[in-house]
């Protein structure tokens, strides 16, 4: 288990995130082409390419990534790639969203579409639980 006392944002804020990514991907509704992908991340991009800007669940999502300050916007990118397994220790995937850190954070992460799945195991590493 890792140092919890690594994260700038409060995990309370994260299951917050957590629940409106969950109901944002619940209720999205994607159209593809009616073949069957090469890949299951092929189609991806149709995801990126919707407009949202309507979706009071989106916008609920926008707005509290974009009030939050820049070092808790590189916490929530950073447990992204810690839940996706993509580094094994914190200051690694720290040095990854600083580096990789997107113009669109909001929209970078909804385009993921198991983000929610994401960060609970990224929290879950650092020793929290979104369960009340």
């Amino acid at each position: 288990m890792l140092n919890v006392d690594l994260l700038n944002i409060n995990p309370d804020t994260v299951c917050h995130l957590i629940l409106r990514a969950r109901e944002f991907h619940a209720k999205e509704e994607v159209s593809f082409p009616e073949r069957t992908p090469e890949s299951e991340y092929e189609y991806d991009w149709a995801q990126i390419l919707a407009n949202h800007e309507d979706d009071l669940t989106y916008r609920e999502i926008k707005n509290a990534i974009h009030s939050l300050p820049y070092e808790k916007q590189l916490d929530l990118l950073a447990l992204m790639y810690l839940g996706r397994e993509d580094f094994d220790e914190w200051d690694e995937a720290l040095k990854a969203a600083i580096s990789n850190f997107p113009s669109d954070l909001t929209d970078y992460l909804l385009a993921h579409p198991f983000i929610a799945v994401y960060l609970e195991q990224a929290l879950a590493k650092l020793g929290y639980s979104c369960d009340e």
